[in-house]
């Protein structure tokens, strides 16, 4: 797998609430996105397992617009992350990474009938088998617009250093008599 990218971030600060684009968003470890509605606890679906992130396929939008015959905002299907150029499927008991941040994938992310009734008749039917992943947050950092999704090895989670080493003054090509 390769040449997968975030092209659109989501969250809702409350189940039911309308969804806002970011073009960032802090990811924390066990949690889900900082003011999504799962990292609140104000989620509709809040106690049931891996609501911490969930994604979907642009390629999978863009198919099941063609197949409703109407254009779908895919902001309105209530993932979190949208992405581009990665097979969501694949990454099933798979780690991987979003820009800095490491996830794993956990389950697919079935469609329901409550996506049904807010976006468009026969949505539930049109996304089956591809509703998307729902996937743990394994370490904390950023996730932004333009960010590569990269598979990792099986078991192989990087995670960041809670702290980057500092950069020497003197040291060659340092931030130092560069007006930090």
């Amino acid at each position: 797998m390769g040449g997968g990218m975030v092209v659109l971030l989501c969250i809702a600060p409350a189940g039911g609430a309308p969804v806002v684009t970011v073009p960032a968003a802090r990811a924390v470890a066990g949690r889900g996105l900082e003011g999504d509605r799962y990292f609140l606890g104000t989620g509709t679906w809040q106690g049931w397992p891996d609501p911490e992130l969930t994604l979907i396929e642009a390629e999978v939008v863009d198919a099941v617009s063609r197949e409703l015959g109407r254009p779908l905002d895919p902001a309105a299907l209530r993932r979190n992350v949208v992405t581009r150029g990665v097979r969501l499927a694949d990454l099933v008991g798979r780690r991987f990474r979003l820009g800095a941040v490491w996830a794993e994938g956990v389950r697919p992310c079935d469609p329901c009938g409550y996506l049904e009734r807010r976006v468009a008749p026969g949505l539930k039917a049109a996304l089956a088998g591809r509703g998307g992943l729902r996937a743990r947050i394994l370490t904390t950092g950023w996730i932004r617009t333009g960010d590569p999704v990269v598979a990792g090895a099986t078991g192989a989670v990087e995670p960041a250093p809670a702290r980057l080493p500092a950069v020497p003054r003197s040291s060659p090509g340092g931030a130092a008599g560069r007006g930090r």
